[in-house]
């Protein structure tokens, strides 16, 4: 919704026009999302492999699984505060160097502990990117299509998982071994970190913040229509107080508590498939590629719901289009869960599960960074992405208890339909927070002494 009562360099940036400034932000900001779709992915595409290689039983790697959600968790609550603070350059840049020096390692693991242990510092750092990139993309998007052009980077995820799915299944079909599959995914984003040093932007509500500012850096708010004498300006949207305790305050509350429900149950469901999805299909009969493959639609597919679910959000509120789409993808699962498909059938089910489950987790994570204010957008991604990766956690136990326990494999997925439902109402939930106070006159509050 627009707010009222903006300032001259909140005026401008929430109506910014689209061009070359703001295509080159989105374009890099989907590449990073292309990092984190691969390594949700990689893990799963590794273990029929590595089943076999190290003699572990699949239920076993749930503690790989942990530790990647744990990670994850941490970078998501600590890179939220840190990015609305300190910027949202440093904390891409840094967080994507993490995850790429710790995924190349992960190929020299010699145990599934070792492994687990670098899949904690894969999960931190691609956490950084997940939250960086939402915040600054709305940093450099018009208010009208904030929530269309923060999909518009997550198609970046599923194109990794696909593309990404596509290369490892054609790789093991050749003969390549498991390490492959991290060697691709620290190298990518490692040639990434030089590319956001030389070419990404900060956010241009942080440099507008700012006392001093190089010559380059006023060229880029002029032209977004910013004056550079508007610098420091208590009018632009930037944090001055503690953005945790704003989640909760000046109208947040109820919105920011329905969201984290959201979160934990649309990660735990996307979570669900993509850890167990490869491994409950090799159980079923296919093989390690095929499995692979067939997992990997499940990426395709939510890169479909990019094409029409950020523009639903925005005309009619994701408490309408997104809470639809949750429900529509309880169909799928039930398909998935109890028919054994035929191969083809399978494929496409598995492909329009992708386009419910993860694009329902998609719209949501574009819902989240459209309906927070800039000041504290990064904290209400990174913390309901921090909260909802309990439900990432819960996945992986939960699937590695439900095989361990004897239920036949692709009854695990039964499990998925509850927390669909439940993800579902909370946002349709969200048609009764209250309105928010206008940005403007909380930034003029929280510039206040004792703000």
């Amino acid at each position: 919704m627009a707010e009222p009562s903006l300032s001259a360099a909140e005026t401008a940036l929430e109506n910014q026009r689209i061009g070359g400034l703001q295509i080159r932000v989105v374009a890099i900001c989907t590449l990073i999302q292309m990092c984190d779709g691969y390594d949700v992915g990689s893990i799963g595409w590794a273990v029929p492999s590595l089943t076999h290689t190290w003699h572990v039983a699949p239920p076993a790697f749930a503690l790989a699984f942990l530790w990647s959600n744990l990670g994850i968790m941490v970078g998501a609550l600590a890179s939220g505060p840190i990015g609305d603070r300190f910027g949202r350059k440093p904390l891409l840049v840094v967080s994507i160097a993490i995850f790429g020096a710790a995924s190349l390692l992960s190929a020299f693991a010699p145990s599934l502990g070792v492994l687990s242990a670098l899949r904690f510092f894969t999960g931190a750092g691609i956490a950084g990117g997940f939250t960086g990139t939402t915040a600054l993309t709305g940093d450099y998007t018009p208010q009208r299509l904030r929530a269309t052009m923060i999909m518009v980077t997550f198609t970046g995820a599923p194109i990794g998982g696909f593309v990404g799915g596509q290369i490892v299944a054609e790789l093991l079909r050749l003969g390549f071994q498991w390490p492959v599959i991290f060697l691709i995914g620290g190298a990518f984003p490692l040639a990434l970190v030089v590319v956001m040093a030389l070419f990404l932007p900060e956010s241009p509500r942080l440099l507008a913040a700012r006392e001093r500012l190089s010559p380059r850096q006023q060229v880029l708010l002029r032209r977004l229509a910013v004056a550079p004498g508007e610098t420091g300006s208590p009018g632009v949207d930037v944090v001055r107080a503690n953005t945790i305790k704003m989640l909760f305050g000046e109208g947040y509350a109820l919105q920011t508590v329905l969201l984290w429900i959201v979160f934990f149950c649309s990660l735990l469901n996307l979570f669900l498939f993509v850890f167990w999805l490869p491994e409950i299909l090799h159980l079923t009969g296919l093989t390690p590629s095929e499995a692979v493959f067939a997992t990997s639609l499940h990426a395709l597919g939510a890169i479909a719901a990019v094409l029409y679910l950020g523009y639903l959000i925005d005309r009619f509120r994701p408490e309408r289009a997104l809470a639809l789409h949750f429900a529509a993808s309880i169909v799928f699962i039930l398909l998935i869960a109890l028919i054994a498909l035929p191969y083809l059938a399978l494929l496409a089910v598995v492909f329009f599960s992708g386009m419910t489950v993860i694009g329902s987790q998609t719209g949501a994570n574009a819902a989240c960074g459209a309906l927070y204010p800039a000041r504290m957008r990064t904290s209400g991604i990174g913390w309901a992405l921090g909260i909802g990766r309990l439900g990432g956690i819960a996945a992986a136990p939960l699937g590695g208890f439900l095989l361990k326990i004897g239920l036949e494999p692709r009854h695990v997925f039964l499990s998925a339909c509850f927390f669909a439902v439940v993800a579902a109402v909370a946002t349709a939930l969200l048609a009764l927070r209250p309105q928010p106070r206008a940005a403007a006159a909380a930034v003029r509050e929280s510039a206040l002494p004792g703000g």
